[in-house]
């Protein structure tokens, strides 16, 4: 009798191919996402053109960054010096997933030819996968010793700003 019950294979068990599929799929329109996001972001760029910081704009505006912040939360030497460290860890983060070359240049390989080459968008979207995989252990890191070297009424000034500003990226 049970035979007559079987309609094949149990919904609940789910093929581990169609897992693969839909996390590949999921990492393929975040990929896009991001990159598009990063061609209109580009595009809005007041020069129109690509351009790093240097080395010393770099470390110019971490210096700001960490006095400014220093300043209104009342960090001690320790806490600005972990605060130095996250801001060294995001920028070598947001390096890693700029690589090396101008995306505007990457996206226009994508579409030279007749047909949209798909080989060279899903390496694209790898590297830049691969690049958020490695450095992001290093950025939870630094945030978490900055976050957790905070005074309790420090760490409720972070989250009163982050609630006031949580629309404004």
């Amino acid at each position: 009798m049970q035979f007559l019950f079987n309609h094949g294979p149990n919904p609940a068990h789910k093929d581990p191919t169609m897992k693969r599929w839909i996390k590949r799929t999921l990492i393929a329109v975040f990929g896009f996402t991001a990159l598009f996001g990063g061609i209109a972001a580009f595009a809005q760029h007041r020069h129109h053109e690509w351009r790093t910081m240097s080395a010393e704009d770099a470390a110019a505006m971490k210096t700001r960054m960490v006095d400014k912040v220093g300043k209104r939360l009342d960090l001690d030497a320790a806490q600005k010096a972990k605060l130095g460290a996250l801001a060294d860890a995001m920028q070598a983060q947001h390096a890693a997933l700029r690589g090396s070359s101008d995306p505007r240049v990457e996206v226009q390989g994508l579409i030279a030819g007749n047909t949209f080459d798909r080989a060279k968008a899903s390496a694209l979207i790898e590297a830049k996968v691969s690049a958020v995989t490695t450095a992001s252990p290093a950025v939870v890191s630094a945030m978490a010793d900055f976050y957790d070297s905070l005074k309790p009424e420090q760490q409720t000034q972070v989250r009163e700003f982050m609630q006031r500003h949580r629309h404004h990226g």
